[in-house]
């Protein structure tokens, strides 16, 4: 039917329309079959139309949901080898596009963007992706009203509650919510499943179900094939025992991880079992060895965005930097990552590094800085989500403390310690406890903490702390059967000190930091070095200690009193 005839015929039925309906009935037979076929026409077109509109319609949502589903698979991608503020973008866009047509790969979409975020150190992306809105099927309005037991978003909606409480530092309203969830998860579940939960305790501080859950995951992934997950998995297994003092075996399994990162190109992956390698390293190895590290590590965390494992390689070399006695390096390294402020570290790493710095300033002239950063440090170990916090918390009340309080701080921390598994803060009390006994000139019992100290770091193959509290050990008249200590026999630990490091080649305003003393003291016990010993120069003292056996380097530790 062409448009002339078509706009006849609605004219007609207009004006039927107008003129009432008894001259309606009256129509001429024929007018009534070409208003038949033209019904029938028009109702064939409409059809038609139709019929092309949905066809479009989902010709455009298939276009957008391929579109999806390619920024998803971009946004793994970039996860694992790719600057991962990228990598959040892609994956925020591929949850939204694909919410309606996939819920479950818009909400893995969006775990990995959380993880992208939590890689960048990007609290409010972190924040928003965990945001809760109205529930779409139940009558729930925000993350304060749960929903109804049988809706079917329950599961999902609690847990994005959860996860917001954490990224609010709510943790006990996090940990409320989430752990219940954590102990219904089985050994059989899915990898992903495994993985979630594992890394959801381990954010909660729950170390053991932590590892348990990670483990399962691991063994799940490399029993299915995904090699391409097993090595992030490794990562937070790696994480979880160094959190829980497992250093040999947190070393195990980063090295196994970081190899397999490298094969498969997964660069983001290695740097972060690289930082992890690096912790361990920071206390077992050397200073050397650990900056060798800490460059490969930033090499890749620089460029891609990788503020965590930026944040754990330079918190490792503070903590070499600390162990070998430059405290004012390690102190001026950790402000940055430990105070508040836009160049703080990581929004949820921070806290780690803070019993370091407290130590590294009471150690230099940074000592007004620690009293607030104890405060913030009580504030994170109340909410119980880190096993070694009280511990920590009153060993640093008790390097702030006055005299008469600090003894007794340190033995509510040794208490502390034997409520929570962690060989490797054990032995830092105990060596600081020690340090404190010997500096009141109570040496025997100063001995008995430090052996404890050397005991506890040979154990967990804390080498490089080892050294430090054999060191201290010496210093508190323990007798070490070396040569260099004949030799050195008849200065005072603190002289003897002062000899190896001018040895070494360390200037008086090096020395003077390193052991928290005034230039004019370290320039006064040199010269009672030079007249007990016989020499008459610095070269000359370097060069009576150059062939002499050094296996124990030099002491380490506080001004003496007086």
């Amino acid at each position: 039917m062409n448009d002339e005839t078509r706009g006849a015929l609605a004219g007609r039925t207009v004006g039927s329309a107008r003129s009432g309906a008894p001259q309606a009935r009256v129509l001429p037979a024929a007018a009534t079959e070409v208003t038949e076929a033209t019904e029938a026409t028009e109702a064939t077109e409409v059809t038609e139309v139709t019929e092309v509109t949905e066809v479009t319609e989902v010709t455009v949502s298939c276009a957008s949901d391929s579109a999806s589903r390619r920024a998803l698979a971009h946004g793994l991608q970039q996860l694992r080898d790719g600057p991962v503020a990228d990598a959040c973008s892609a994956l925020l866009r591929a949850a939204a596009g694909l919410r309606e047509s996939d819920p479950l790969a818009a909400r893995r979409a969006l775990l990995a963007a959380a993880s992208a975020a939590w890689s960048a150190g990007d609290h409010d992306t972190y924040r928003r992706v965990f945001a809760v809105g109205p529930c779409p099927v139940c009558s729930a309005v925000d993350a304060s009203t749960p929903c109804a037991r049988e809706c079917p978003e329950a599961t999902w909606r609690d847990h994005r509650i959860g996860m917001s409480a954490v990224a609010q530092g709510d943790l006990r309203r996090a940990t409320r919510i989430l752990e219940p969830w954590l102990h219904e998860v089985t050994p059989r579940a899915e990898t992903e499943e495994l993985c979630d939960a594992g890394s959801m305790a381990l954010l909660l501080g729950r170390l053991p179900l932590a590892r348990r859950l990670l483990s399962l995951a691991l063994a799940s992934a490399r029993s299915s094939g995904a090699e391409t997950a097993v090595a992030g998995i490794i990562a937070h297994l790696a994480c979880a025992e160094l959190r829980a003092g497992l250093h040999p075996r947190a070393r195990a399994h980063a090295e196994e991880g970081l190899v397999l990162a490298r094969r498969l190109g997964q660069r983001n992956v290695a740097a972060e079992l690289s930082a992890l390698c690096t912790l361990v390293v920071s206390i077992a190895g050397d200073l050397r060895s650990v900056r060798d590290q800490v460059a490969e590590v930033l090499a890749v965390a620089q460029p891609h965005g990788l503020a965590q494992a930026a944040f754990l390689a330079e918190w490792a070399q503070a903590r070499a930097e600390l162990a070998e006695g430059k405290v004012e390096r390690a102190a001026a390294r950790l402000a940055p990552l430990v105070q508040p402020g836009a160049r703080q570290g990581h929004f949820g790493l921070w806290f780690l590094a803070v019993p370091c710095f407290v130590e590294a300033c009471v150690l230099s002239d940074r000592v007004l800085e620690a009293p607030e950063m104890v405060d913030l440090f009580a504030v994170w170990a109340d909410l119980g989500a880190d096993p070694q916090a009280p511990a920590q918390l009153a060993r640093c009340r008790a390097l702030l403390a006055p005299a008469d309080r600090s003894e007794e701080l340190y033995r509510a921390a040794l208490a502390h310690h034997e409520k929570a598994s962690g060989p490797y803060e054990h032995a830092r009390t105990h060596l600081a406890f020690g340090m404190w006994l010997r500096r009141r000139r109570r040496p025997t019992q100063a001995r008995d903490q430090l052996r404890a100290a050397l005991m506890g770091f040979e154990h967990c193959g804390a080498a490089l702390w080892a050294k430090r509290a054999g060191a201290e050990l010496r210093a508190a008249g323990e007798a070490s059967g070396t040569a260099e200590a004949g030799l050195l026999s008849a200065l005072t630990p603190q002289q003897a000190r002062i000899a190896r490091d001018v040895a070494r080649g360390a200037t008086n305003k090096e020395i003077a930091a390193e052991l928290s003393i005034s230039i004019r003291t370290v320039e006064y016990h040199l010269r009672n070095v030079f007249a007990q010993l016989g020499v008459h120069s610095r070269t000359g003292l370097a060069h009576l200690l150059a062939n002499v056996d050094d296996d124990h380097d030099r002491g380490w530790g506080l001004p003496e009193p007086g």
